[in-house]
């Protein structure tokens, strides 16, 4: 495979260099050098700091020479909401921190960026998490989310499940997809098998993943250091992190295509039956049913998440604990989403 490093310093070229060869056959050429523009390598690497102006700009015009390479992989020194926007704004396929891991970095250019065309879950799982990365990126720089996006990304997310099977598209997101994407991915899937097991009309199963896919879309407001931070939040990060419904709210109700519903499950996606949850202390009655379903998809996802510094939990033993948050959760809810949980 033929790869293209585009960076700016040769110190950075050579860093890269020695995880990639002799793998890969890499030719290189600094931000300044249009030397190599005519190539047409099966993928690029991006390593150019985007929090400069005139760099974006020079790097546009360069990447405009490349536009055949079906991978574009940008490794950034500082990951932020904004130089994350910016990369996806210049075409990225992948987003790697710097310096790289070369694990992280030979699986990209191998096999992630594409998903095998065999599996309706593995491909379907990829288009919701395009589309998620999207929004997040349109959240972060003041725009509207792709709400036409949603609603025709959801039959194949819904179609592929219904056929696969939930496990199909677990493992696919798993295996495939990392940190807030995952378990937004995640979330829906299970929002949506919950609705397709109780035997729900396709609007209600709709619905459903409506509210899965925009419920945290407030966490593009969070600092990435809390967001991706691999050990336990301190009182002040949790303060922060517990702002994302409130921000998700702020986000989309603006937007007229985004229903009351939709709007009251991003906010509430974090309450409890017992009035422990937050950012309201909701209770009872006052939280409708499709949150309830909501919320236990979300606590079930937290706990199974695939994450580079801990075992991912059996689901067993996360629907163990979520049945021990009674008086939080809807029992009866809990009890009809062990099919989910266990069997599907």
């Amino acid at each position: 495979m033929l790869v293209h490093l585009l960076a700016d310093s040769v110190t950075v070229v050579g860093s890269i260099r020695s995880i990639l060869e002799p793998q890969f056959k890499v030719h290189w050429s600094l931000l300044h050098d249009n030397s190599a523009d005519m190539m047409r390598p099966h993928a690029m690497i991006v390593a150019v700091e985007l929090h400069n102006v005139e760099k974006i700009e020079t790097l546009r015009e360069r990447l405009a020479s490349f536009d055949r390479s079906k991978k574009r992989i940008f490794l950034l020194p500082t990951k932020t909401h904004r130089s994350i926007a910016q990369a996806y704004a210049l075409g990225a396929t992948g987003i790697l921190s710097f310096p790289a891991d070369k694990q992280d970095l030979t699986g990209e250019l191998i096999d992630r960026s594409q998903p095998p065309a065999s599996s309706p879950s593995q491909a379907s799982a990829f288009a919701g998490a395009a589309l998620l990365k999207s929004m997040f990126s349109a959240a972060t720089s003041g725009q509207a989310p792709d709400v036409k996006g949603v609603e025709s990304t959801g039959p194949q997310i819904v179609d592929s499940i219904a056929a696969d099977g939930l496990s199909s598209w677990l493992d696919a997101v798993r295996n495939y997809h990392r940190g807030t994407y995952q378990h937004c991915l995640l979330v829906t899937g299970l929002a949506t098998d919950f609705g397709l097991s109780l035997g729900m009309n396709s609007s209600d199963v709709d619905r459903l993943y409506r509210v899965a896919m925009f419920h945290d879309i407030g966490k593009s407001r969070i600092p990435l250091k809390i967001l991706d931070k691999p050990s336990r939040l301190d009182s002040r990060e949790r303060q922060i992190i517990e702002t994302h419904p409130t921000a998700g709210f702020d986000i989309l109700s603006s937007n007229l295509h985004i229903s009351a519903e939709t709007l009251d499950a991003v906010q509430h996606h974090h309450e409890y039956l017992d009035g422990s949850g937050y950012p309201h202390g909701l209770m009872g009655r006052s939280i409708p049913d499709i949150v309830r379903m909501l919320t236990i998809a979300d606590v079930f996802a937290a706990l199974i998440e695939r994450r580079p510094y801990k075992e991912t939990m059996s689901r067993e033993c996360a629907y163990e604990i979520v049945c021990s948050m009674a008086g939080k959760l809807e029992l009866s809810l809990v009890k009809a989403f062990k099919a989910v949980a266990l069997h599907r």
